[in-house]
């Protein structure tokens, strides 16, 4: 037996990936399980055409054993196993992969499920270890050795007995330091969660012995210790079964007990895809946001498994934020995953199956909201205002996708409505979907615009989220429709001899509503009349882009910079105060010029910056 070196540059990469690669330390039981379950692939897909492998599938498996005394983790395999040559060429040089080399071999063959695509994996055993053997007797052969490493000094290879084929790794925990504590690992708790975390779906048993406590037949009140071999893992992902396997409750029970729901999903999303990119996903739609869903400490993202092994709990780059909520997980052997297979390279194929399963769920969102009306609204209750945040961002890049997803209540029947069913509600000749915005459909009601509006008989959506606005003028049309804030300055609702009266009204009274804009100062941009209210005297309409409304909301925000819109004083030409305006003195004037914006920004929801003036106004005019 003569001590080997490892090559410089792998004495390298194993003190990298031993100290910085892996970000948990509990990954290297998953690795050394996936190596094990490779090593049997190997040879059970040679028993597929080779009748002296003399094994079934059934016969195959994967044993852990604990041993507290020695501190010792020994993962045993039946599977293929190495010569002293592969133990050289797979265990000597790091990066190496006996498994990738077979799966190229054998890519036209679709039996082929190999986990493994680094040869590095197995070197995550000395994060816990600082001693590793390899016990490996290959199939057909009549020699075993042992492969023994200390870590990055090197390793021997010496022959040794072993009856089977197969492989044994066995590790020597490191000794518990202040903090960390490898004896954790010698607990069948937690060998047992951690298998069931990222190994449940290894499609051979993975066997444990565990210790339980029995009542002694025929004696009472006396018990005994006794050893059960259990396993551990499920073996059969309940998403690569077929759909006509799989009952509702199956569904239902699986989401609760993965994504730690009280209640029952509102949609299950269940597809396997084939072509550029190859997955199985299992999806689901929640009924209800979860307490944290719209703050910073919510995290998204799907599971991602490879061939049934947990690749990453939470992958963000499978979702688009506005698509968040949706909780599942997707199952690929496609992907190129670094050397850890904890990150996934930013690649084609990860963008493609995003892609695809976006276009997904936009489909069964849309087959929700056609054919099943009811379950959509309570959806949208929870999560219509994250679609609405997807048509916001960006820049409105993604509102093809969202446009005839959200929904607002309408002023017809006081129900939910899609911009979609908004026009093809629309009178004839309408061009314009009308909104109005305000804390809840009541205040907004209350708003001078909206009674004019509605009197004319022109349906509105109410915007009651802060969101709502900025979404809509991000949109900026749907189906040529253009959408009009009925509180800004370009409604135009009268027909062209109102418009033609109106215009000269203003002409006449020039004088006296610029006096009215001077006594306002740079409140308002102008002063002037209006044919467009009904029972109220006045009300304020903002010019370009930013309404009260968004300006209210910008202004709530942290280190807002007092954003002002340009806003107009509109006085009802048809109320009687705008034949009293035109007998008052300057100073009367100023006074009831005052005291009309102030009302007017009540009635919009906006604040009176000073109070006080406002009383004493009302006093001075009731006098």
């Amino acid at each position: 037996m003569r001590k080997k070196q490892f090559k410089a540059e792998s004495k390298k990469l194993l003190d990298m990936m031993i100290n910085s690669i892996y970000t948990h330390k509990e990954i290297f039981l998953r690795e050394l399980i996936s190596n094990a379950s490779d090593a049997i692939d190997k040879l059970y897909f040679r028993s597929l055409t080779d009748e002296s492998v003399g094994m079934s599938k059934e016969d195959f498996k994967i044993k852990i054993d604990l041993d507290k005394d020695s501190r010792t983790i020994t993962v045993t395999d039946n599977g293929c196993g190495m010569t002293a040559e592969e133990l050289e060429g797979n265990l000597g040089t790091i990066a190496k992969s006996g498994s990738l080399d077979f799966k190229n071999e054998n890519e036209t063959k679709t039996d082929v499920e190999i986990i493994g695509q680094f040869g590095v994996g197995f070197y995550s055993a000395f994060m816990v270890s600082d001693k590793v053997t390899v016990l490996s007797k290959a199939f057909g052969s009549d020699e075993a050795n042992l492969w023994t490493s200390q870590g990055a000094d090197g390793y021997t290879i010496e022959p040794a007995e072993k009856d089977a084929a197969g492989t044994v790794i066995t590790l020597y925990l490191k000794a518990d330091t202040d903090d960390e504590k490898y004896s954790e690992f010698l607990e069948t708790y937690r060998i047992t969660s951690i298998v069931k975390k990222y190994s449940d779906y290894i499609r051979y048993p993975i066997l444990l012995d565990v210790e339980t406590t029995k009542p002694v037949e025929g004696k009472e009140d006396e018990y005994e210790t006794v050893t059960e071999t259990k396993t551990l893992n499920s073996m059969v992902p309940i998403w690569r079964k077929n759909k006509s396997e799989i009952t509702r409750e199956e569904y239902e029970s699986f989401y609760k007990d993965k994504f730690y729901d009280y209640e029952k999903p509102a949609k299950v999303i269940h597809s396997k895809v084939e072509g550029q990119a190859t997955y199985d996903a299992l999806l689901y739609i929640p009924k209800k946001a979860p307490f944290n869903y719209y703050s910073k400490e919510y995290e998204k993202g799907l599971q991602l498994y490879s061939n049934g092994v947990l690749i990453m709990d939470k992958c963000p780059d499978l979702l688009p934020d506005y698509f968040s909520f949706v909780k599942g997980l997707v199952d690929s052997a496609d992907l190129s995953l670094n050397i850890s297979r904890e990150v996934l390279q930013h690649d084609y194929q990860l963008k493609l199956i995003a892609k695809t399963i976006e276009k997904k769920i936009k489909t069964e969102l849309t087959n929700m909201l056609n054919k099943d009306r009811e379950v959509y609204e309570e959806f949208y209750k929870s999560f219509g205002m994250q679609l609405k945040y997807g048509l916001y961002e960006n820049y409105g890049m993604n509102k093809e996708v969202l446009k005839d997803l959200i929904m607002f209540v309408s002023s017809y029947e006081d129900k939910m409505s899609t911009l979609g069913e908004y026009v093809s509600r629309m009178k004839e000749g309408q061009d314009n979907i009308y909104y109005a915005c305000g804390e809840t459909k009541a205040k907004i009601d209350m708003l001078p615009q909206v009674e004019a509006v509605k009197d004319k008989g022109y349906e509105i959506l109410y915007f009651t989220d802060n969101v709502d606005e900025f979404a809509i003028q991000m949109l900026m049309e749907y189906e040529g429709k253009h959408f009009v804030n009925v509180c800004a300055d370009n409604l135009n609702l009268g027909t062209d001899e109102e418009k033609e009266a109106l215009k000269k009204e203003n002409e006449e009274a020039k004088d006296m509503l610029s006096r009215m804009k001077e006594s306002l100062g740079d409140s308002v941009t102008e002063v002037r009349f209006t044919n467009a209210l009904k029972n109220y005297p006045a009300c304020l309409t903002s010019e370009g882009m930013l309404s009260t409304e968004m300006e209210k909301v910008l202004n709530s925000m942290p280190n807002a910079a007092g954003i002002k819109a340009e806003t107009v004083l509109e006085i009802n030409s048809n109320h009687p105060i705008a034949e009293k305006l035109k007998t008052l003195d300057d100073e009367t004037l100023e006074k009831y010029t005052k005291l009309l914006y102030m009302q007017a920004r009540l009635i919009g929801g906006l604040s009176v910056e000073d109070p006080s003036e406002f009383s004493k106004l009302i006093s001075e005019l009731m006098v």
